[in-house]
């Protein structure tokens, strides 16, 4: 009897899942099976519970095709936040691109220690340095319905980011996005109860040696000079006048920077100057308050 030949194995989620993740670690791909999950859920446009529910599923070859690509562009080093256009962030999601870095966890203590400022029923006006997707502006205008924010970025790519968050998330009427250079942007004579900023703090000699990922997202967000502190100088060294008295400023600072940050805002003139680890135990976060 002459042998029958074997149908082809289809390509079900589950087995889609499996050869994905393998293939990503291969690759040195972060996190290889979740980001197979991300990725996959994001092309089929659900959610990675319901890939779970239909493990066994066929894919169809348009599905096959988009998600494909998806993976090419992965191991190409790009984002995976950009490949899906969505970030979470305090339990929000916000739309990412390259025009903007890449949101991090750290940053959430940031705007922890910002909300901590001032009192949750009283009005405060915040003013957002190098705001980029709009994140830190968006979740303190968000979580705090008296707030008003201003958020100001060098990019305009990065200011049309964040305004479409501020829209997106309810608070554009009370988060104010204005291109320009740090302060520059901001109107004369206004003060703020808190000035926070995540300014480029990455040494500029260093940015070659990062991940294939971050040196895919946008260089101005990444360089602070050669010693990483360019930014962050001028933040607060022309930050005291934009202070109400007893304003905060919030700094986010790379993890070697603490001793050398506590001392700029000290000879700068802040008061109650000190650094804050983040959850891994690194220097992340630096603050002082106008007299």
């Amino acid at each position: 009897m002459e042998a029958q030949a074997q149908p082809e194995e289809a390509w079900t989620i589950r087995r889609v899942l499996g050869w994905t993740s393998q293939h990503f670690q291969k690759k040195g791909v972060d996190a290889p099976r979740l980001t197979a999950e991300v990725l996959l859920a994001h092309a089929l446009s659900t959610t990675r519970v319901r890939l779970y529910v239909d493990l066994d599923r066929p894919l169809e070859p348009k599905e096959l095709k988009s998600f494909r690509a998806l993976i090419e562009r992965r191991t190409a080093g790009e984002p995976t936040q950009y490949l899906t256009g969505e970030r979470e962030f305090y339990n929000r999601k916000f739309a990412v691109d390259a025009r903007v870095l890449v949101p991090r966890p750290e940053t959430e203590l940031l705007a922890e220690a910002v909300l901590r400022a001032a009192p949750g029923d009283a009005a405060a006006r915040v003013l957002d340095l190098c705001t980029g997707s709009g994140c830190l502006a968006v979740t303190v205008a968000a979580e705090r319905e008296r707030w008003s924010v201003l958020a100001t970025d060098l990019s305009p790519g990065a200011c049309e980011v964040a305004r479409a968050n501020a829209e997106a998330h309810g608070v554009g009427s009370r988060v104010t996005v204005r291109e320009g250079d740090l302060y520059a942007a901001v109107p004369a004579g206004m003060t703020f109860d808190v000035v926070v900023s995540n300014p480029p703090y990455v040494k500029r000699g260093e940015i070659d040696g990062l991940s294939a990922e971050v040196r895919r997202e946008p260089r101005m967000a990444l360089d602070g000079g050669p010693d990483g502190l360019d930014l962050v100088r001028r933040v607060a060294r022309e930050g005291l006048p934009f202070l109400k008295p007893g304003g905060l400023l919030a700094l986010e600072i790379g993890e070697t920077q603490g001793e050398a940050v506590r001392t700029l805002l000290t000879e700068a003139g802040y008061t109650q100057v000190s650094v804050e680890k983040d959850l891994e135990r690194r220097d992340r976060h630096a603050f002082g308050r106008r007299a």
